[in-house]
């Protein structure tokens, strides 16, 4: 799993029990992982069809440096599926995982379309 992405917990985080806001948390791992969809399937029009259970293991604190993780699990004709991890940077310990993420591939009018695609590809392969 490549961890990319991390996040600085601020105040502006925060639920009420002082720790990271469930929502906050969720609301990055959807955008980092359409970021992925995108460039995966080299399109913008990406939508989040399904996310499964999430499964909250420790609550972050303020001051806290998050790292969110994704993995590519299958690519189906017109969606792409993930799972995601997040966990300390600086300590590695776990704070979420969501086993499953979907999202789907549209065409101009916003319609599922077929991508094409069967493996993970880096844009760094895609430049000659």
């Amino acid at each position: 799993m490549n961890f990319h992405t991390r996040k600085w917990v601020k105040p502006e985080d925060l639920n009420p029990n002082e720790t990271l806001f469930g929502g906050r948390l969720l609301s990055w791992i959807d955008e980092e992982a359409v970021i992925y969809a995108i460039i995966q399937l080299e399109n913008k029009h990406i939508v989040t069809k399904y996310m499964s259970e999430i499964n909250f293991i420790s609550a972050p604190r303020q001051g806290d440096i998050v790292e969110l993780g994704i993995e590519a699990v299958k690519f189906g004709k017109t969606s792409i599926t993930m799972r995601c991890e997040v966990r300390n940077k600086l300590t590695r310990e776990a704070i979420l995982k969501v086993e499953k993420l979907v999202f789907v591939n549209l065409d101009e009018d916003g319609q599922p379309a077929p991508h094409g695609k069967s493996e993970i590809t880096y844009v760094k392969d895609r430049l000659d």
